[in-house]
């Protein structure tokens, strides 16, 4: 290979999408990222778009693209329960079409793809904590089936794309993960309790609290998403991608009151349904193969993020 490597990163002016463009341009790669802006906007890539080694490219990855490029990081999906719901047969179409495109363009080029799957394929899990030999328990006509078996199916493709055509693949799985760049209205939990401690508004729990999560700061996953990337290629996982810390929703709601000095109170609401009840990852294989382990804890993580918040709430004069 001559020259810079050529990276792909669909879905690049989404949350992970922008700052792994970021990472790899400070590692010396040509970038070209490709959105359709579904849950997304250019405000993520504003100051990338004067480097020259970036391009953008407004695309539905459900349509062909023709490009060529040295490596695809296929992230393009909308990744929260208010956006994946707003158009779950898109979202379906985008798991699936969208899978099939970009590995038929990997396919075609010869190059590495990464897929970024999800926590979401293990459902309300009964195995606690989720190792990747985990197959899941997921409703497949649920509110949540649209994400949840579409990133499935798209896990199907990629293993299947492996077997058939000698695929260079790897297959990811993201669990929760939060810091700048995040929508403030996706409806996750970290956006969600940040934004209403900074107004003053009740913080809104749903269930009763004790549903616990694992928060990995962005930094952290994209670190282990490069990791994973340069990798032997007979390594394809799928490999869990997420901070093995578990925190129960109401303490990470206390921790968000403590660290913005707000003088909200906590209020409780019915849980959604499917949701699921414990989400941790066991990361051992990541530990085993990349020497990779989460840096920034939980409060160091959210010192980081409230203050892109804020800065987002002044500019609109939402503050409390």
């Amino acid at each position: 290979m001559f020259g810079k490597i050529r990276s792909m990163v669909t879905g690049g002016a989404g949350f992970l999408g922008s700052h792994l463009c970021r990472r790899l341009l400070d590692a010396g790669h040509e970038v070209v990222c490709v959105d359709n802006f579904f849950s997304s906007g250019k405000g993520n890539i504003q100051p990338l778009l004067g480097n020259p080694d970036f391009e953008l490219i407004r695309h539905d990855v459900t349509f062909p693209l023709y490009i060529e490029v040295d490596e695809i990081y296929n992230l393009a999906c909308p990744a929260s329960p208010i956006h994946y719901q707003h158009d779950p047969v898109q979202t379906i179409k985008t798991c699936a079409h969208g899978a099939i495109n970009m590995l038929g363009l990997a396919k075609r080029l010869n190059v590495p793809i990464f897929q970024a799957s999800t926590s979401e394929v293990y459902g309300d899990p009964l195995e606690h904590p989720q190792k990747e030999s985990y197959w899941g328990h997921v409703n497949p006509i649920g509110l949540r089936a649209c994400y949840d078996e579409g990133k499935r199916c798209a896990e199907a493709l990629f293993f299947s794309y492996h077997r058939q055509h000698k695929l260079p693949i790897k297959v990811g799985r993201i669990f929760n993960t939060y810091g700048p760049a995040m929508l403030p209205d996706d409806g996750r939990v970290v956006s969600n309790f940040i934004i209403q401690a900074l107004k003053g508004e009740p913080i809104t729990i749903y269930g009763d609290g004790s549903q616990t999560r694992s928060f990995c700061y962005v930094s952290d996953l994209i670190e282990c998403v490069i990791r994973f990337m340069n990798t032997d290629p007979g390594f394809i996982g799928p490999m869990n991608m997420g901070n093995p810390r578990e925190f129960t929703i109401k303490e990470l709601a206390e921790q968000v009151v403590e660290l913005t000095g707000s003088r909200s109170r906590i209020i409780y609401e019915p849980l959604p349904a499917d949701d699921p009840k414990q989400r941790q990852p066991d990361i051992s294989l990541a530990r085993e193969k990349l020497g990779w382990e989460p840096e920034i804890n939980l409060e160091e993580g959210l010192r980081r993020t409230i203050p892109y918040f804020k800065k987002l709430l002044g500019a609109t004069g939402e503050m409390a």
